[in-house]
């Protein structure tokens, strides 16, 4: 064999590799548990820190991957999943199955030398997303509300790898994240709405991109806000807030608010992406708002 096909073939084992594991996805959900983590440490420890980012990365594509071995036939009918490795046969699904069943091994394993709770955590996350999750995705628009259980897991995931306890704060992490999801999904079902339909999926909470799907959207995202603040309050134990975060914090969920508020008026694609996009950058900015608050003031 020649250096250049060894070199092709490597290269095609890892983009297959980081396309089924679904890279991006999986490092943003890491970046959420280290800052969990973040927030409940007394003092940094890198190896515990380490061994999260390893287990978290194997879970969240364990997840993704299983994910893509039972929709590998609906995959194919959308535009935006058709070129996945499974339906372009570029992998075939006893490997891809080795593949999710090793991620799940490793996962587990490296989470428990964490803590038992944190592996538990973990497991019950990639129990709910491959099987309750995924399957009902094709069957009801509650799939997203199932859904946002083991998408909120990673935030509090962190914290509890931190201190091995499951408590006020990391259930406030937990239900940040939890309703953040509901306008962040809600708001990739409208502008994928046709290619969601090709594949039977029914994401939006009416079926329909109408006026009582926007008006979920923004009763969602202002209750994201406000759980977003509760920590100002001092009610949540060790996860403290202090004000001046909490103004910024503020300001970003207006901002979040307004996108929201833009789809309810105009109910099109483009301000459906846009508050997309509002999601993504709120969730990030309030997890570095949230451990800066917390190292600048010890």
């Amino acid at each position: 064999m020649s250096v250049t096909q060894s070199h092709s073939i490597t290269n095609s084992i890892v983009k297959n590799f980081t396309e089924i594991t679904k890279l991006r996805l999986s490092v943003s959900v890491v970046f959420s548990s280290v800052a969990g983590y973040l927030l409940g440490t007394d003092a940094v420890d890198f190896y515990i820190l380490f061994l999260l980012c390893v287990g978290g990365y194997c879970m969240v594509g364990a997840s993704n991957v299983y994910n893509q071995i039972i929709e590998r036939d609906l995959d194919a009918l959308m535009d935006r999943t058709k070129n996945r490795p499974l339906p372009a046969g570029q992998m075939r699904v006893q490997a891809a199955f080795i593949l999710a069943s090793i991620l799940t091994i490793i996962g587990i394993a490296v989470l428990y030398a964490i803590n038992p709770i944190t592996a538990m955590f973990g497991a019950i996350s990639i129990f709910m997303y491959v099987s309750l999750y995924t399957p009902l995705k094709t069957k009801t628009p509650l799939s997203v509300f199932v859904g946002a259980f083991p998408g909120a897991i990673p935030f509090m995931l962190g914290w509890v790898a931190a201190t091995g306890k499951f408590g006020i704060e990391p259930g406030t992490l937990f239900m940040i994240q939890f309703f953040w999801q509901f306008p962040h999904f809600w708001a990739i079902g409208w502008f994928l709405f046709d290619d969601y339909k090709k594949g039977g999926f029914f994401m939006l909470p009416n079926g329909k991109r109408d006026k009582g799907t926007a008006i979920q959207v923004v009763l969602y995202t202002i209750w994201t806000v406000l759980a977003s603040l509760i920590p100002v309050l001092g009610i949540t134990g060790k996860l403290y807030l202090s004000p001046i975060s909490g103004v910024l914090i503020g300001m970003l969920g207006m901002g979040l608010i307004y996108y929201a508020i833009r789809l309810y008026k105009e109910k099109t694609s483009k301000t459906a992406k846009e508050l997309m996009l509002a999601s993504v950058s709120y969730i990030t900015l309030l997890q570095i708002i949230y451990v800066a608050d917390k190292f600048l003031r010890y």
